[in-house]
């Protein structure tokens, strides 16, 4: 088992990954999805997806309302870590279509 497959299994509790070639290849295939950054401001600064909508992991409790629950959601963050737990999160809102993109931006 990879590590990232172990942490998903710890954190995750079902969350699908993809991977950022697969978030890539269905953009260019024209496919709507909406990236969802839990990284903090300044890490956004450095370094973003263009067309992500920033949701620091420490306000998704209470800005979660903001991301569409009837589309495909990718969440990510620098390596995949907060990005699994705000997965998590969002499954326990009702969130079906939502996956973690595994390794983060740091494989983008």
């Amino acid at each position: 088992m990879s590590k990232m497959g172990l942490l998903g299994m710890l954190l995750g509790a079902g969350c699908a990954d993809m991977t950022a070639e697969e978030v890539k290849a269905k953009r260019k295939n024209g496919e709507k999805l909406v990236l969802i950054d839990v990284r903090m401001p300044h890490e956004h600064a450095v370094s973003k997806i263009d067309g992500a909508k920033l949701i620091p992991l420490p306000e998704l409790g209470s800005r979660y309302s903001e991301i569409p629950a009837d589309k495909d959601v990718v969440v990510y963050c620098q390596n995949g870590i907060r990005s699994i737990m705000a997965c998590r999160f969002l499954k326990k809102q009702g969130y079906t279509r939502v996956k973690n993109m595994a390794g983060g931006i740091s494989r983008w």
